[in-house]
């Protein structure tokens, strides 16, 4: 199936071409044919009639009176040729003819009616005209034939130069059309490519809505966009406040609780303080799902980015000597939103930080349209079971909230279209591998 647009306009131009210039090919050749053959027609008729005009009868036979200009029937194999034929008498013939006859081999239907064709005095098939006629002063048996003939080459050499002719220009002229066609599908699709582009714009974030301006037809697709854009920066707008409600609307009851946790005896009250903080943790992750896709795209270096983060982590690990590695090549980048990056990659060098014991390493490469970002380190790692249960949906923090960071970091990923996969580092430890498309769309 072809997907291409501009590559299916050009298709069904040129097929259209194809098609009127096989039109005006039968059309011109049948033309041309007729005309070639009515020339002959009429060429061979007047020659037929001046050969009965010249018949003269003597009392005893048919004689002829009268000569003729045209140098071709008295030349051997001439390409003109006549024959009269009468009663039993021997027929009457051109010189052209030689010691041929009409008629000696026999006379069959030719693609150019009304003429017959067989062998002329050379060998070469000729065309015949034959025309029966009678004298008014002859006796009864004064009915003759003439026959006329010319060299069938002559209207086949005629209609394969047309050919010939016709062939080339046609296909100059498809060469021509197809190109235009070609040509006229790629100006006729450029505001599309502009549109793209413009599009591609709002996604980074550099401009807000499409320009009205534009071709007539383009238009009502540019409205459509805007209007489309309207409802999202809505849509956003009411998530953002609902997400604002929800935030103020926990905090308050959490609080109280937190606070009434002092009546209790001191193990009830550490249950209950991180039972509270579990709650907060889980609504976080739940607000942090919920402001997914909504936020306006940018183009984000990762290499900047991871970075910072790890000069902010660094302080924090002095005191342990950790070694911190980074590899990233320059001008690595993806299209998120700074945020949501700088939390997924953040909780995978936190959780590395937390758990290492001498070194960690963080990697960024592209592979196959991808942006693979690799955190490993030494610590003590987890079995292939406990790997899985940390990314499991719903299951992904135990009491104390550990693990929590790997599952917004998992869901921050699908939302853009990525994965979060936990293994075995090289290093001994934990490794996370957290993949982003390129390019969305």
């Amino acid at each position: 199936m072809i997907r291409s647009l501009r590559f299916r306009l050009a298709i069904g131009a040129v097929i259209a071409v194809m098609l009127s210039l096989a039109t005006v090919w039968w059309s011109l050749s049948r033309l041309f044919t007729d005309y070639v053959r009515d020339r002959y027609v009429a060429e061979m008729t007047a020659l037929a009639d001046s050969v009965a005009a010249a018949a003269v009868w003597d009392k005893t036979r048919f004689t002829l009176n009268a000569a003729w200009s045209d140098t071709r029937l008295g030349a051997p194999a001439g390409g003109r040729y006549w024959q009269f034929e009468a009663g039993g008498q021997e027929p009457l013939r051109s010189r052209s003819l030689w010691d041929t006859r009409l008629g000696d081999e026999p006379l069959t239907a030719s693609d150019m009616p009304p003429f017959e064709t067989t062998a002329g005095p050379d060998g070469a098939p000729v065309l015949v005209l034959s025309r029966r006629s009678r004298l008014e002063d002859a006796p009864e048996a004064g009915e003759f034939t003439v026959r006329v003939a010319f060299a069938e080459r002559e209207i086949t050499n005629a209609l394969e130069a047309f050919h010939a002719w016709l062939r080339t220009m046609l296909l100059l002229t498809a060469a021509v059309l197809s190109a235009a066609a070609f040509i006229q599908a790629a100006l006729g699709l450029t505001p599309l490519d502009r549109l793209r582009g413009v599009v591609a714009r709002i996604r980074a974030g550099d401009v807000a809505r499409l320009d009205d301006e534009g071709p007539l037809e383009v238009r009502p697709l540019v409205r459509e966009i805007n209007l489309l854009l309207d409802e999202r920066e809505t849509a956003i707008e009411r998530a953002r406040q609902r997400a604002s409600d929800l935030a103020h609307g926990l905090k308050t009851p959490l609080t109280v609780l937190a606070q009434l946790t002092s009546r209790l005896d001191p193990d009830a009250a550490d249950l209950a303080l991180r039972q509270i903080d579990l709650v907060r943790q889980r609504a976080d992750r739940q607000l942090q799902a919920a402001r997914l896709g909504v936020e306006r795209m940018a183009t984000t270096d990762v290499g900047a980015l991871m970075g910072k983060l790890v000069q902010v982590l660094k302080p924090l690990t002095e005191d342990r000597g950790i070694d911190w590695r980074i590899d990233c090549p320059s001008g690595l980048s993806l299209e998120a939103d700074p945020a949501d990056l700088a939390e997924a990659i953040g909780n995978l060098l936190d959780n590395a930080a937390k758990w290492t014991s001498r070194r960690i390493e963080a990697k960024a490469r592209r592979e196959e349209g991808a942006v693979i970002l690799t955190i490993g380190d030494d610590g003590p790692g987890l079995t292939e079971a406990d790997r899985a249960a940390m990314l499991a949906r719903g299951a992904s923090a135990d009491a104390s909230g550990s693990g929590l960071g790997l599952a917004i970091t998992a869901d921050i990923a699908r939302a853009y279209g990525g994965d979060l996969t936990l293994g075995a580092s090289t290093l001994g430890g934990l490794e996370a591998r957290l993949s982003f498309p390129e390019r969305r769309g």
